[in-house]
């Protein structure tokens, strides 16, 4: 199944889910509350930049919008195995990717993960 029927069926016509690249990015309405989506798309395999796009949008939803619901889209192949990204810390990227996470449960958000097609490995552990 891809992302833009999952949003639909969830959501009907009551969200403005992008998908920049293999992010996706958003928010939508659940039941008449808003809730912050973001995930991954295209069986994503998560790098050090992917990971590091995803933190940076969980970090702007906890400062922007305190105790929003979080919604995570996951379809990734798991873990981008290239040396590039072992040279540039993929561990470091994904463990921030995980605190990121936590310090939104730590503030009062709840966060559900939502596998739509793939979810292997470390691309899965770090999506909560």
């Amino acid at each position: 199944m891809d992302w833009p029927t999952v949003a639909t069926r969830l959501f009907g016509d009551a969200h403005a889910i992008v998908a920049e690249g293999d992010l996706l990015v958003g928010n939508a309405t659940f039941d008449g509350a808003p809730i912050a989506v973001v995930g991954t798309t295209h069986h994503a395999a998560v790098g050090v930049e992917l990971a590091l796009r995803q933190a940076r949008a969980i970090l702007a939803i906890v400062a922007e919008h305190p105790g929003r619901p979080l919604l995570l889209l996951v379809d990734t192949q798991g873990q981008k195995l290239r040396r590039r990204d072992e040279l540039l810390g993929i561990h470091r990227a994904m463990a921030h990717l995980g605190c990121c996470l936590d310090l939104a449960r730590r503030q009062g958000h709840p966060v559900v993960g939502l596998v739509y097609d793939q979810a292997l490995s470390g691309g899965f552990i770090t999506s909560g």
